[in-house]
């Protein structure tokens, strides 16, 4: 596959108490406001919120199979948490090629994810070595 500046993917997920409950466990982060509504109540936020990092995965997702696709290997992502996820939202992450060196295969991609109503909740730029051609 050849990257052209450009290109892009996406991907759209309804988080769940059980995606935010899993990936508690899997990456041990139980802070309270993502997993227990009483003390969520109390935040800014009045109600749990997603992992910023469970929704950036999705990011992740698109990379490393949908594009540039299997093979992918990460070198580096920026990630802007712009308004908070909550249970229940149904989220789009997009990529989009923005610059791409073939010699290398090094490709820089603008990262993106909004909710259900178009608002931004994360931005962001991902680098990565796109697999070769074949």
């Amino acid at each position: 596959m050849t990257l052209q500046i450009g290109d892009k993917a996406s991907r759209t997920r309804t988080i769940t108490d059980e995606d935010v409950r899993l990936f508690a466990q899997a990456s041990g982060d139980t802070n309270s406001i993502h997993l227990d509504e009483e003390y969520a109540a109390q935040t800014p936020f009045k109600r749990r919120i997603a992992h910023g990092m469970l929704t950036a995965s999705l990011i992740s997702a698109i990379l490393g199979n949908d594009l540039p696709g299997m093979g992918t290997i990460y070198l580096g992502q920026d990630v802007k948490f712009k308004a908070p996820v909550f249970i229940g939202d149904t989220v789009t992450a997009t990529v989009e090629v923005i610059k791409y060196r073939e010699d290398k295969r090094i490709a820089t991609f603008r990262t993106t994810v909004t909710n259900q109503d178009g608002v931004l909740v994360i931005e962001g730029e991902a680098v990565v070595i796109a697999p070769a051609a074949g």
